[in-house]
C-alpha cells in the first residue's frame, strides 16, 4: 500500500503537533511545511522541505495531502486552492468562519474530485470516549442530563487567538470541539434549542467563557461550559480541568481529567416517599436532602476508554486508501458552525433560540 504524501501549512503550535505526530506515522510520508512567518520554519526536522511559500507547498507534486494548521482565517482561501490544485484536504477546526465559507469550499472540492475533511482529532480524547461509552451502554437509564466543562485560570489566550479578525477566541478555539463531542454522543438527535451566555472576562477583542444549553430531542439537556479565567488553589496539575457528568434514572457518572478518573454511582433502592423526619443540616432542616441511610449510595467502577489522538489518522490512511468512511464528514462540521451561529445570538440576545425543532 502505497504511502500517503502529507504536506502542512503552518508551522505554529499545530503545525509542530502535526510534526511530532506524523513523521513516524505508518502510512504516512510527511514531506515538509510551509509558514507564512519564514522563522517559523527554522526548528523543521531535518530532511524534511521547507517551502518558500503556501503556493509551492500546495503545487509540489510530490504532495498528496495538504493539511492546512495556518489561523483559522486563512483556512477558506487555502482549501480552495488546494482542492484546485488536486491535493487532499485536511483542514483544521473550526474548518470555516461561517457556513456559507464552507459551502463553497464543500462545492470546490467536489468540483475537483478531492477529498477533504476536518481535524476533529478530539473524538478519541479518553475522557469524551469513555462518557460516550457510559452513554451508549444504557447503565445509566433514562438519562436526562449531560454537562461537559472545561476551566483554566490563564485568562488570557495566545498568539493570534486574541485578535477577533484572525478567528480567535474560545469557541472557535476549545468550543468547536466541545459542541462537536456533544453532537456526535447523540448521532441521529435533533437540537430542539440552544441558551447561550458568551463574555469577554479578560479578553477585549474575543470571547473567553461561554455556557452553552442545549435541549435535545431525546429529553436530554446538554451543558456546555468553558472558561479561562475560571481561579482554584488546588495543585498545579488540577490548574486545567476537564469535567463531565452524566446523570439519568438509574444512577449517575462522573469523570475527572482528560486522563479521566470518576466512578458510577446508585442507590441500592429509590424512596417512594420522603420520611416526615426531618434532618438537621448546615443548611437547614431538610427532608430531601437529608444524608442518605448508610448503605443506600454504592458506587462501581469505570472502563476508561484507551483511544488517542493518533486514531485520526489511522482512520484517514484507511478511508484514503477507500478501505472504510472518513470519520469527520462536512455535513457534520457544517451543522457545528451552524450550531455556534445559534450560540452567537443566543449570547448576544440574551435568548432561546430555535434550531431544529
Amino acid at each position: 500500500m502505497e504511502e500517503i504524501r502529507i504536506a502542512v501549512i503552518g508551522h505554529g503550535f499545530m503545525g509542530h503537533e502535526h510534526e511530532k505526530m506524523l513523521s513516524d506515522f505508518p502510512g504516512i510520508r510527511l514531506v515538509g511545511f510551509a509558514d507564512r512567518d519564514p522563522s517559523q520554519l527554522d526548528d523543521v526536522r531535518p530532511g524534511l522541505k521547507r517551502y518558500e511559500s503556501d503556493e509551492a507547498l500546495i503545487h509540489d507534486p510530490d504532495v498528496d495531502t495538504v493539511l492546512i494548521a495556518a489561523n483559522n482565517n486563512q483556512h477558506h482561501d487555502l482549501v480552495i486552492a488546494a482542492a484546485k490544485a488536486g491535493k487532499n484536504i485536511i483542514c483544521e477546526k473550526p474548518v470555516a468562519m461561517s457556513v456559507a465559507q464552507l459551502d463553497e469550499m464543500e462545492r470546490v472540492a467536489k468540483e475537483c474530485g478531492v477529498t477533504f475533511t476536518v481535524h476533529h482529532q478530539r473524538r478519541f480524547d479518553p475522557d469524551f470516549q469513555t462518557a460516550k461509552n457510559i452513554y451508549d451502554s444504557g447503565t445509566l437509564g433514562d438519562v436526562y442530563l449531560v454537562k461537559s466543562s472545561v476551566y483554566g485560570f490563564n485568562g488570557n489566550m495566545h498568539d493570534w487567538h486574541v485578535y477577533k479578525s484572525e478567528g480567535g477566541g474560545m469557541l472557535y478555539d476549545w468550543g468547536v470541539h466541545l459542541i462537536d463531542q456533544i453532537l456526535w454522543m447523540f448521532p441521529g438527535v435533533k437540537v430542539q434549542t440552544v441558551y447561550a451566555d458568551v463574555r469577554n472576562v479578560i479578553n477585549k477583542e474575543v470571547d473567553d467563557y461561554f455556557k452553552i444549553l442545549l435541549r435535545l430531542s431525546n429529553h436530554v439537556t446538554a451543558e456546555i461550559e468553558l472558561g479561562t479565567y475560571l481561579l482554584t488553589d488546588k495543585a498545579q496539575d488540577k490548574w486545567f480541568e476537564r469535567h463531565w457528568l452524566l446523570s439519568g434514572n438509574r444512577g449517575t457518572a462522573y469523570l475527572d481529567g482528560f486522563e479521566p478518573e470518576g466512578k458510577i454511582v446508585r442507590t441500592t433502592h429509590l424512596l417512594t416517599n420522603v420520611q416526615g423526619e426531618r434532618t438537621m443540616t448546615a443548611a437547614g432542616p431538610t427532608r430531601s436532602f437529608g444524608p442518605p441511610p448508610a448503605g443506600t449510595l454504592v458506587t462501581e467502577p469505570i472502563e476508561i476508554a484507551t483511544t488517542t489522538h493518533a486514531d485520526y489518522f489511522k482512520n484517514y490512511c484507511k478511508a484514503a486508501h477507500g478501505e472504510e468512511p472518513f470519520l469527520v464528514k462536512i455535513p457534520e462540521t457544517r451543522r457545528v458552525l451552524k450550531l455556534m451561529d445559534a450560540v452567537r445570538e443566543s449570547g448576544r440576545t440574551g435568548r432561546t433560540v430555535d434550531f431544529e425543532s
